[in-house]
């Protein structure tokens, strides 16, 4: 049984002491130094001392528990029957049988002290008729019945906390694995993105280097063969000219196919429109996808853009949608697009939570690496990025570009 701390502590124990020595001085003033309660009255003391007080390691021994809670009982009664008052030691009884007796031992143990109980209760009911037996048994079966149920119902609570913690100990033993096959899997997820971008990077790089081989360095190649032909035909204009001819048109070939190669790494979105249509498309599917209406605006006078130019500024409207949908948490978002004569700049603006760009986890506040690719893609470009925001005001982040050499 668990037992609350107020019935363990010295105090608590040493009361069973305190009332045995009180009944015992009234015994003595009632009824005289009569030997035989006083060797009662001393045997409970030792008895207390010996087995519980003195020697509280061997509590844990259920045979011993019931034998000094029976011994104890048992003396009690010799003395109730010779001096009724000791009914009021019946709630150390109750005290030590609750303390150390586990259950389905508490339920006999309770009874036993019950019966000590009822008969200091009915000491003065004539027991020589059966209607004074009869009043005995009742008197009894009072004390029995509401403490035995008593004691189930507290073997019950002890029971339903003991499997309630025994729950709550398997629950924190299983968020404890599912935290470690959770950080396991953050760590292989991690491994897998890893390899992914490596295989990525070196994929295209074969790809690169193929083109470049297949086209570039073939076209080079025919180039330099024709030119050293056409040194080795000084003497004849007409094989000359047909050399030079030849290396000229290669160098045309080869030119063409380079810009072929370097429109291949543009964006989808940007290969077959501009920088306007493909932000009206990239808005359209955000839209579909997030629910939340993306309005775009074009201002200004249109004129044609690098492919670099457009690519870093598709790129920052594209990262900046996503963190709108990762965590401002906006019903309304807007994109525009600003020809502005000597410079080009997309505006991205929601009305969602904001965040405080001046506190130190403001940089990862917008998915994390996002803010600070989108700076270093416009800065390579000589651009400028700007962030306003505020808890609760939205945020803008205006991404400017000057035309200068990167104008096409």
């Amino acid at each position: 049984m668990n037992v609350p701390e107020p019935l363990r502590g010295p105090v608590t124990q040493a009361l069973p002491f305190v009332l045995l020595a009180i009944l015992t001085a009234f015994t003595v003033a009632a009824n005289g130094p009569r030997t035989g309660e006083l060797v009662l009255c001393g045997l409970i003391a030792v008895w207390m001392l010996g087995v519980f007080a003195l020697r509280p390691g061997r509590h844990e021994s259920v045979p011993v528990t019931a034998v000094f809670v029976g011994g104890l009982t048992a003396i009690t009664l010799v003395l109730v029957l010779e001096a009724p008052w000791f009914g009021c030691f019946t709630p150390v009884l109750y005290i030590h049988a609750f303390r150390l007796l586990p259950w389905p031992w508490l339920l006999p143990g309770v009874a036993a002290v019950a019966v000590v109980a009822g008969t200091a209760q009915a000491y003065g009911v004539e027991k020589n008729t059966v209607v004074g037996v009869l009043g005995y048994l009742a008197v009894l079966a009072v004390n029995i019945g509401p403490m035995g149920g008593f004691a189930w119902f507290a073997w019950r609570s002890d029971e339903r906390n003991r499997q309630r913690e025994q729950a709550l100990r398997e629950l924190a033993e299983a968020n404890r694995r599912l935290e470690a096959s959770l950080a396991e899997n953050a760590v292989l997820h991690d491994q897998l993105l890893a390899r992914a971008r490596e295989t990525a990077v070196h994929g295209e790089r074969e790809r690169m280097a193929r083109e470049i081989h297949d086209t570039l360095a073939q076209g080079l190649t025919g180039i330099v063969t024709q030119l050293q032909a056409a040194e080795q035909a000084e003497d004849d204009p007409a094989a000359w000219r047909r050399h030079t001819t030849a290396a000229t048109t290669l160098a045309r070939e080869s030119l063409t196919e380079a810009r072929r190669s370097v429109r291949a790494l543009r964006p989808e979105l940007l290969r077959a429109s501009r920088l306007g249509e493909a932000l009206n498309d990239v808005a359209a599917r955000w839209t579909a996808l997030h629910g939340v209406t993306v309005q775009v605006t074009t201002t200004g006078t249109v004129v044609p853009l690098s492919p670099e130019t457009e690519v870093a500024l598709l790129r920052t409207a594209q990262e900046a949608l996503a963190n709108v949908a990762n965590h401002a948490k906006a019903s309304r978002a807007g994109v525009t697009l600003s020809y502005l004569g000597a410079e080009v700049a997309v505006d991205v603006r929601d009305d969602g939570r904001g965040f405080d760009p001046l506190l130190p986890r403001g940089e990862t506040t917008g998915s994390g690496f996002g803010l600070t690719a989108m700076r270093q893609r416009i800065e390579s470009l000589s651009g400028t990025l700007r962030i306003e925001s505020e808890p609760g005001g939205g945020t803008g982040i205006s991404a400017c570009v000057p035309l200068g050499a990167h104008h096409e």
